[in-house]
C-alpha cells in the first residue's frame, strides 16, 4: 500500500478512535493532557510503523497498547528520577505502582463511561467557553489545532494557548474524571450540550470569514451528538440536540447556490434536503418524547426543524405549530432570540402585520441592538407588508451589522431587490 493512503488510513483511524484512546487512558491516568500527550505518541508510532509494517487487524487496540506501554516507560522513569533525587515518599510510591498497575490493565473497559468522564471534563465549567470548545474539538471532535484555528479564523498559536491553558487549568483545579451526579448533573450536562452546539451553529451559520457554512464543524458536532446518544441514552435533551443538529444539517447541501451564495431557508429546493438526516433527526425526537415529561428547550427546537423537515413545500409549513412551540421555548428559556424567532413565525402564520407587531417589543432591546437578524427579519416582513423603502433601509442596516461576507452580500441584494421595487416618486 502507498505511503500517502496508509497515512490517510491512519488519520481515518485517528478520527475513530482519538476519543476512545484518549478517554481510557485519561480514566487510568487521571490526567487529560499526559492521556492526549500518550495518545499522540501512540499516532507517532503508528505513522513510523504502519507504512512498512502493515496497518494491524484492530488498529484501535494497537493504538490502546502502544499508549499503555509508552505510559509504563514514562511513570518508571518518573519513579526513577524521584527516587534519584531523594524526592518519592511513600505516598508517592503507592500513587505510581496503583497507576503502572492500572496502566498494565486494560483500559479498553467501560468505553462508554469513559467517553462520557471525558466530555464532561472537556466542558467542565471552570474553563471558559471558548476554551470548551477548543478542547472538546480536540479531544472529542478529532480536529487537530490548525483545522480549529481555520474553522474559527484565529491564529493556531491562539487555539493552542487555549488548549494548554484549558488543560492546565483542569489539572491546577484537581478536576475529577468522573461523570457529575445528583444536584450537580444537571448542569453539567448543560455546559456540555451547549458547546456542542455553539460548534454546531458556527459550522451552520459562520459568524465571521468568507463563507457562509463550515460543514466541517458541523459534521464534528454531529458526532459528538451521536456519541453522547449512545452514552447517555437516558437523557431527553441529548436526544433532543441529537435531533435537533441531524434535522438542521439535512439542509447543508441546499443552504448555498453554485458559487456559495445562502439560499434562504424558504427559497430551498427540497429535493436537495438529505432524507436519511431528516429520518435520523426524526427518530431522535421520537426518543425524546418517549422519555417522557415536558420537552427541554433543544428538543423543543427540534420540534420546530421537524415541522419544516415534514413540509413538502414552503407553503404546507404548520406556522401556527410552530408559534405555539416558539410560546413554549418562550416560557421555558425567555430571550430576546427566542422573541426574534417567534416574530418571524407570528409573521408567516398570522400575517406580515402581526409579524412586525410581534417585532416592536424588541427594538429598544440592548442585546440585539448589533445583531443584524433583527433588521434583516424586519426586512422580510416590510417587503411582505409591500413596504420596499422601508424593508431597502432595514436590509442595508442589517448588512452593515454582519461580519460574514456571503451574509452581507446576500442582504445587500435585498436591499437593491427592495429598493428596485419601490414605486418611482417621480
Amino acid at each position: 500500500m502507498p505511503t500517502t493512503d496508509t497515512e490517510r488510513a491512519i488519520e481515518a483511524v485517528w478520527r475513530i478512535e482519538s476519543a476512545r484512546l484518549i478517554a481510557g487512558l485519561a480514566r487510568v491516568v487521571g490526567d487529560v493532557g499526559l492521556a492526549e500527550e500518550l495518545a499522540q505518541d501512540a499516532l507517532v508510532a503508528a505513522l513510523e510503523q504502519w507504512p512498512t509494517e502493515g496497518i494491524p487487524a484492530k488498529p484501535g487496540a494497537w493504538l490502546m497498547a502502544t499508549a499503555k506501554h509508552r505510559g509504563i516507560d514514562q511513570l518508571r522513569r518518573r519513579s526513577v528520577l524521584q527516587r534519584k533525587h531523594d524526592e518519592i515518599g511513600r505516598d508517592m510510591d503507592v500513587q505510581q505502582r496503583i497507576a503502572l498497575a492500572g496502566l498494565a490493565a486494560t483500559a479498553d473497559d467501560d468505553v462508554g463511561d469513559d467517553l462520557l468522564r471525558l466530555i464532561f471534563t472537556a466542558c467542565h465549567p471552570v474553563l471558559t467557553r471558548d476554551a470548551r470548545v477548543a478542547l472538546t474539538l480536540r479531544l472529542l471532535g478529532g480536529l487537530t489545532t490548525d483545522e480549529i484555528a481555520r474553522a474559527y479564523l484565529v491564529p493556531e498559536s491562539t487555539i493552542a494557548q487555549r488548549i494548554v491553558r484549558a488543560k492546565r487549568t483542569l489539572s491546577e483545579a484537581h478536576v475529577p474524571f468522573e461523570v457529575p451526579s445528583g444536584s450537580d448533573l444537571s448542569p453539567r450536562l448543560a455546559s456540555v450540550l451547549e458547546v456542542v452546539y455553539l460548534i454546531f451553529n458556527e459550522g451552520y451559520a459562520a459568524t465571521t470569514g468568507p463563507e457562509w457554512m463550515r460543514p466541517g464543524l458541523c459534521d464534528a458536532a454531529l458526532r459528538l451528538g451521536r456519541m453522547l446518544e449512545v452514552i447517555a441514552p437516558s437523557e431527553p435533551e441529548v436526544h433532543g440536540l441529537a435531533a435537533l443538529m441531524e434535522i438542521q444539517a439535512s439542509r447543508l447541501g441546499a443552504r448555498v447556490g453554485r458559487s456559495g451564495e445562502p439560499i434562504r431557508l424558504m427559497d430551498q429546493d427540497r429535493g436537495r434536503w438529505d432524507k436519511v438526516l431528516i429520518r435520523r433527526g426524526l427518530l431522535a425526537l421520537d426518543r425524546a418524547e418517549r422519555l417522557g415529561g415536558a420537552l427541554g428547550p433543544y428538543a423543543l427546537q427540534a420540534a420546530i426543524a421537524a415541522c419544516h423537515a415534514r413540509a413538502r413545500r414552503p407553503e404546507d409549513t404548520d406556522w401556527a405549530r410552530i408559534v405555539a412551540l416558539y410560546d413554549a421555548l418562550a416560557q421555558l428559556t425567555p430571550s430576546s432570540i427566542v422573541e426574534l424567532n417567534r416574530a418571524v413565525a407570528v409573521g408567516m402564520a398570522y400575517g406580515p402585520s402581526a409579524g412586525l407587531a410581534a417585532l416592536e417589543p424588541l427594538d429598544g432591546e440592548p442585546s440585539l441592538r448589533e445583531y443584524h437578524l433583527l433588521p434583516a427579519v424586519r426586512g422580510d416582513l416590510l417587503v411582505r407588508a409591500g413596504r420596499p423603502e422601508e424593508a431597502a433601509i432595514a436590509f442595508r442596516a442589517a448588512a452593515a451589522l454582519t461580519s460574514n461576507e456571503r451574509e452581507r452580500a446576500l442582504l445587500l441584494g435585498r436591499a437593491g431587490d427592495a429598493a428596485a421595487s419601490a414605486p418611482s416618486s417621480g
